[in-house]
């Protein structure tokens, strides 16, 4: 009895030739090949979110992990409240795309490309070298489109967006997906967490 996967195997390279095979074929090799899959804790989570909010902390790596083609990183953002933006406070990554899963908290964000008044971030910033890269702020979004999030909304944030937090009603968490496929920033491991979370952050990042 034929099959019908290899009817239609059969089919597609009669019609689009072999090199529609070739690329099926390697289409079916992982593009991360014996990556080891990780797990945090809710606990951890919620150290990073205490730490947060006990020292002024608001964007906190929890991971970074190589995943083939691609860097994939988690991290805890918690923002207290906020009554209007400061200024240049719009963000935008030129190579990191943001996925954010809101956790607790109710706040105004802002999103749209086209930023007014863009400044490049420093090098040498803690925020390009170690969380997303290189990026600028800006004053404004020309045409930005608002939401009023809450607990358990989704927000994707592809790289070159800019996204702007107005008003914050008492405070926001909300757990990050970074992807960088550039891959630049550093992995975050669970023995470099356990490290951080073990370590009183310094006065000036308060």
């Amino acid at each position: 009895m034929i099959r019908v996967a290899q009817v239609v195997s059969a089919l597609a390279v009669s019609l689009l030739g072999p090199p529609f095979l070739s690329s099926l074929v390697a289409a079916q090799e992982p593009s991360c090949k014996m990556c080891p899959g990780t797990y945090v804790p809710n606990e951890e989570l919620q150290a990073y979110i205490a730490r947060g909010r006990d020292y002024g902390l608001v964007d906190q790596q929890v991971r970074a992990v190589d995943a083939g083609k691609t860097n994939l990183a988690a991290a805890i953002v918690y923002r207290g409240k906020l009554d209007k933006p400061a200024p240049m406070s719009v963000a935008e990554h030129d190579l990191v795309s943001e996925v954010y899963h809101v956790i607790e908290g109710t706040g105004t964000l802002v999103l749209g490309p086209d930023i007014v008044g863009a400044k490049r971030r420093p090098a040498d910033a803690e925020t390009v070298r170690m969380l997303n890269g290189p990026g600028q702020n800006a004053a404004t979004i020309n045409n930005g489109v608002t939401y009023n999030l809450k607990a358990g909304d989704v927000v994707i944030i592809p790289a070159g967006t800019g996204h702007w937090f107005t008003q914050i009603d008492d405070h926001i968490v909300y757990l990050m997906i970074r992807i960088d496929p550039d891959k630049v920033t550093p992995p975050k491991t669970e023995a470099d967490s356990k490290r951080d979370l073990a370590t009183k952050p310094p006065a000036n990042r308060k």
